[in-house]
């Protein structure tokens, strides 16, 4: 805690740790993404390697036993087809086979590498290169290997490596202890394509054992190869055994790598499959072996760091002692200027950035000034020509209906209407321009409703009423000026024309118990739906956009509650206003406070 408030307190501490952690952090961020860059780029590289030796492997696995299949062309030459299918031999048929057999052994180059080819029909009649012409004592069709291929007569079967027991083999040939992969095919008639017997060649395993143990991957790591079901075929000599996760996990897809961290070291693996057989050859090597170039990256980053860190601390020493003493009086100053004395210019006696900054914090203490001053009387002209602008949005139907109204009665001749509608006409418009002031006493803005009804009540006269019931004391008062003939206008077209029958508007107001100035427009009319009156009540709580009041304003026939609660808003402040009290086919009240202050 006190080493915090060391720091937090002291402007050198503060340097040297700006100092060390503007260092460290890009120089920590820089290492751990070029380690993480180098890391994987030595990774997918050594990924890419050991997948093209492992494809390799598997390329040459594939080339062996598709030269190795081409001996299966065997089956189809006629003195094969004459043995399979006749009762009986001659010495001259066998002789025949036995002669074609070393005659593909002469003219494919793996001939060497095939330890024996036997052929048998499906009665157990058989001949091999080993034991020439043989009867198999069990039934052929009773291996399991058989029965495949007779429910496949196109597939190929690479039976994977077993010991080569005597009696494990067809013709009982003694192959003294070494372990043989055996391919087996179907012979079928060139015709009918019926199944008469099957060809089983016989290979080396050590063939592709040698494969296993020629090939690397890093440098303690070898190739092994195991099958569908993750039984392992060809191990290096110097491999004993496996643990069941390296022999398994090839077996989901054709080919990838992983990184298995499960059991001690971390170990490599990659693996690929072959099509030809669905064996599997998987790499494997230790982790840090195919990661030792990025390893050498992280430890030289390490170190980049820590001497960076040291030599930053060392040049921290040597310019914070130039620095400190003129940013501390640059500090004071600028204090006294947080605390609101803008006069607290400072003093500057160099030429270096610091003294650069003193001057230009001189400067900006004199632009404040300048600003607030400014702010200040824009934010007055703002007000009052928002207050001009809503107060000159006067709705031109109410003027065309009147003038309408006046040709009417004066083509009937109703002089004295027409004389009473001009006058009063006449002095709405005086009292709504007032000479441009934003401010009238409360006895002109009666007299301007007072103007406004009469007008009204010529157009209305079988549906209006109105009283305006208020204290003569009220009169001197300033109001806004029209700030209540808008809310007669609502109670008017909103109120008295939706409901059946005559309508009274009544005027009434007096002074609050805290001393403002209190006067409600009351209305008997249709009242207003619930839903719509929560909505203005919760838009003259929390005031209105510019746009809203032009949209009120349009809605409403006038400048809108909304429109006059904003410019009471903007005159006097909070907490005056209008507020609404209203009950759906009763009637509503419309109230505005103002203070009760001299202008």
């Amino acid at each position: 805690m006190r080493l915090v408030q060391r720091i937090t307190s002291s402007l050198r501490a503060k340097l040297l740790t700006i100092f060390v952690l503007l260092t460290m952090i890009p120089l920590i961020g820089e290492g751990l993404i070029s380690y993480m860059k180098s890391y994987q780029t030595v990774s997918e590289h050594s990924t890419a390697a050991n997948a093209l030796i492992a494809e390799g492997l598997r390329r040459d696995i594939d080339i062996l036993f598709q030269d190795t299949t081409s001996f299966l062309q065997i089956r189809k030459s006629p003195p094969v087809l004459r043995f399979l299918t006749a009762q009986s031999e001659t010495y001259e048929d066998a002789k025949e086979i036995l002669h074609t057999f070393e005659l593909y052994r002469e003219t494919y180059k793996l001939g060497g590498q095939i330890v024996n080819i036997s052929m048998v029909n499906t009665y157990g009649k058989g001949i091999s290169e080993k034991k020439g012409v043989f009867q198999m004592d069990a039934d052929p069709l009773k291996n399991p290997h058989f029965l495949t291929l007779l429910n496949n007569p196109e597939q190929t079967l690479i039976i994977p490596p077993q010991a080569a027991r005597p009696e494990d083999r067809m013709d009982g040939s003694d192959y003294e202890g070494r372990r043989v992969i055996s391919i087996a095919k179907a012979v079928t008639q060139r015709v009918t394509h019926e199944i008469i017997g099957f060809i089983l060649i016989d290979m080396d395993d050590r063939t592709v054992e040698n494969f296993c143990n020629t090939t690397l991957i890093g440098e303690t790591g070898f190739f092994y190869v195991v099958d569908e079901q993750g039984n392992p075929i060809f191990l290096p000599s110097r491999v004993e055994g496996l643990d069941p996760a390296a022999l398994t996990f090839a077996a989901d897809t054709d080919k990838g790598s992983r990184t298995d961290r499960s059991a001690g070291e971390p170990l490599f693996y990659v693996h690929t499959r072959s099509e030809m057989t669905g064996w599997s050859i998987v790499g494997r090597a230790p982790l840090k072996e195919i990661m030792r170039d990025a390893d050498e990256i992280k430890s030289l980053t390490l170190y980049s760091v820590l001497f960076n860190i040291l030599f930053t601390v060392s040049l921290y020493f040597f310019l914070t002692n130039r620095l400190i003493r003129p940013v501390q009086y640059l500090k004071n100053k600028m204090r006294q200027a947080a605390s609101g004395n803008l006069d607290a210019k400072a003093r500057n006696t160099g030429t270096d950035e610091i003294a650069d900054l003193g001057h230009s914090f001189n400067i900006m203490l004199g632009q404040i000034k300048q600003l607030l001053e400014r702010s200040l009387k824009e934010q007055e002209q703002i007000k009052k020509a928002e207050l001009r602008t809503l107060q000159a949005q006067i709705n031109p139907h109410f003027l065309y209906n009147t003038l309408e109204s006046i040709m009417w009665m004066a083509e009937t001749r109703k002089h004295d209407e027409v004389i009473a509608l001009v006058k009063a006409l006449s002095q709405f418009f005086r009292i709504t321009l007032s000479k441009g002031r934003d401010q009238i006493h409360i006895k002109s803005e009666l007299d301007h409703i007072e103007n406004y009804l009469v007008i009204q009540r010529m157009r209305y006269r079988d549906i209006l009423d109105y009283e305006v019931d208020l204290p003569e004391e009220l009169n001197p008062y300033p109001i806004v000026k029209m700030s209540l003939q808008p809310l007669v206008e609502n109670a008017l077209y909103h109120g008295i024309k939706n409901k059946r029958g005559r309508g009274l508007i009544r005027i009434t107001g007096g002074f609050t118990p805290d001393g403002d100035i209190r006067i409600e427009v009351r209305d008997n009319g249709a009242g207003i739906p619930g839903a719509r009156l929560a909505q203005l009540q919760e838009q003259l709580a929390h005031g209105q956009s510019a746009a809203a009041l032009e949209a009120d304003a349009s809605s409403s026939g006038g400048f809108g509650l909304l429109n006059v609660h904003q410019r009471i808003r903007l005159h006097y402040g909070s907490p005056y206003g209008v507020s609404i009290e209203s009950e759906y086919g009763v009637g509503s009240c419309i109230s505005v406070r103002i203070p009760a202050a001299w202008r």
